[in-house]
């Protein structure tokens, strides 16, 4: 996160283009539907967690615009959840500026608690604080539990929290200048005071830059900071240079330092005069997490994250890292036999999504658009019907399609408005889907807002004699016709392939 002194007088060039169009094969940027700069990173058992910031689509005096914290997760790398929004600038009413300057953050977690650490501008000041929001589980709902900010003062921002092995945290925080403070056992205080860390020490961060015009230092540290262990070395990741910046690193015996320069590990990210992240291991690879401009309208105060797979050195050492379009790849297959979210998604296209820790799903759905979930694994017997819970305002077509946004059309859903209620919806596919494909949700209708979707499941059983779970989750009996006249007098009524049954309040319509 920046602020106007270092800026000066640069300007940085924006596209004016929407977020509409992706590459359908690239994965970086990896969140398409929201820009979502200052990636911090978190590992908790099987599930990687990504605590991000939110640059809005549309800034104010061409500047940082940012109203809230977002959160994703995954599994695999490349297909990514939407777990909500848990936090805004309204969960530190207490004392942080609302509706703007909701800057860089993470989160970590202690003995079942979630504690998250953000950057705020103060009510009636102009320099910021660093405050922490609690929660039972990574998604919220969180609480200001103090009321105030952990520290305050120009130039405290852009936390990292660490916990070694003795059980001490440690927070540092900091742009162009670097403090640490180490944080009491129930991580909603500090212990000892702040400690400075001399950023102008060559040997610590690299080359001194001298001064900035109102000056302050213009070291090789710069902000962002990023603390961890491996192997017993501590290592301190950061923005480096100045404007525009690199990622660089320090290395340390204890976790307060000496600090010992070791190098650049990533260059200028593209099309963004920042760069923030951090890397973490996963399941036995090493990511490094950062954000660029590069998402379609995107740019310096428009940033995206990005990710790129590194091996370290034998001796410990990171290596240099390069910028890829590619980015990572996947860890494990979706099984599309298990009930999916309908906001895990790899890409899309004009689609967001929304909701909190009671529900998310995907909304904005407009004819053209589509939904991209990569390296879906049908197995050898394959899938012959598809289920979908959906809330429609407009009657409208889903279209299950593999391989590409334009691959052939293996389901069609035609539904009709449910009057704001969730209703399942399934079809037989025109044939049986076997082996692993990327799958796509494609869209027909006039207008915009046509659906939501909550969440979907495949069966290897056409929807006759499909299992209990893939079959509509409805209550009534009956199936009825488009003009409303009983069928059958059964739920599990078979209907041909590229049908649906529609389920509309208590009724079940056969459409074509």
């Amino acid at each position: 996160m920046r602020r106007n002194r270092l800026l000066g007088n640069r300007t940085i060039a924006t596209l004016v283009s929407s977020l509409a169009v992706f590459a359908v094969s690239a994965q970086n940027p990896i969140i398409c539907d929201r820009y979502t700069p200052d990636p911090a990173p978190y590992v908790h058992g099987d599930t990687l967690y990504l605590f991000v910031d939110h640059d809005e689509d549309v800034t104010l005096n061409n500047y940082f615009t940012m109203k809230d914290w977002l959160l994703y997760s995954t599994v695999d790398m490349v297909n990514w959840t939407y777990r909500g929004t848990p936090l805004t600038s309204a969960t530190f009413s207490a004392w942080a500026k609302q509706d703007n300057d909701c800057w860089a953050s993470q989160c970590i977690e202690r003995n079942g608690k979630w504690y998250w650490y953000v950057t705020a501008t103060i009510k009636g000041e102009a320099y910021p604080g660093i405050g922490v929001a609690v929660a039972d589980s990574p998604s919220g709902p969180y609480k200001d539990p103090i009321k105030r900010p952990l520290v305050k003062g120009w130039f405290k921002i852009d936390p990292t929290v660490f916990i070694d092995d003795d059980g001490q945290a440690y927070m540092y925080y900091g742009n162009n200048m670097l403090w640490y403070a180490k944080l009491t056992k129930s991580m909603t205080a500090i212990t000892g005071g702040e400690k400075e860390v001399t950023t102008k020490d060559e040997k610590a961060f690299g080359p001194f830059k001298g001064y900035n015009d109102d000056g302050t230092p213009k070291t090789n540290f710069e902000e962002a900071s990023w603390i961890y262990k491996r192997d017993g070395k501590y290592y301190l990741e950061y923005a480096a240079g100045g404007v525009p910046e690199h990622w660089a690193y320090s290395t340390a015996d204890k976790p307060t330092g000496p600090w010992t320069y070791q190098g650049k590990v990533m260059g200028q990210s593209n099309n963004s005069f920042t760069i923030h992240g951090g890397s973490v291991e996963y399941k036995g690879h090493h990511y490094m997490f950062y954000h660029n401009g590069k998402l379609p309208g995107g740019g310096g105060y428009k940033r995206s994250t990005c990710i790129e797979e590194f091996t370290p050195n034998e001796d410990g050492t990171l290596p240099f890292i390069p910028f890829t379009t590619k980015g990572v790849e996947q860890l494990q297959k979706v099984n599309p036999y298990m009930l999916q979210e309908g906001e895990t998604i790899n890409q899309c296209q004009g689609v967001k999504c929304e909701g909190d820790y009671t529900r998310c799903y995907v909304t904005n759905i407009s004819a053209g658009d589509y939904i991209k979930v990569r390296g879906v694994d049908f197995g050898e017997e394959g899938a012959r019907s598809f289920t979908v819970k959906l809330r429609v305002e407009k009657k409208s077509v889903l279209q299950v399609r593999i391989g590409s946004k334009t691959g052939s059309i293996k389901g069609r859903v035609v539904v009709d408005p449910t009057n704001g209620e969730w209703c399942d919806f399934t079809c037989d596919l025109t044939s049986a889907i076997t082996g692993v494909h990327d799958l796509f949700f494609t869209f027909m209708g006039t207008g915009n807002s046509l659906m939501d979707i909550d969440s979907w499941q495949f069966s290897t059983q056409p929807s006759a004699v499909a299992s209990p779970s893939a079959r509509p989750a409805v209550k009534s009996d009956a199936v009825y016709d488009l003009n409303g006249r009983r069928l059958v007098g059964t739920s599990t009524h078979s209907v041909g392939a590229g049908s649906n049954i529609n389920i509309v309040g208590d009724k079940k319509k056969i459409t074509k």
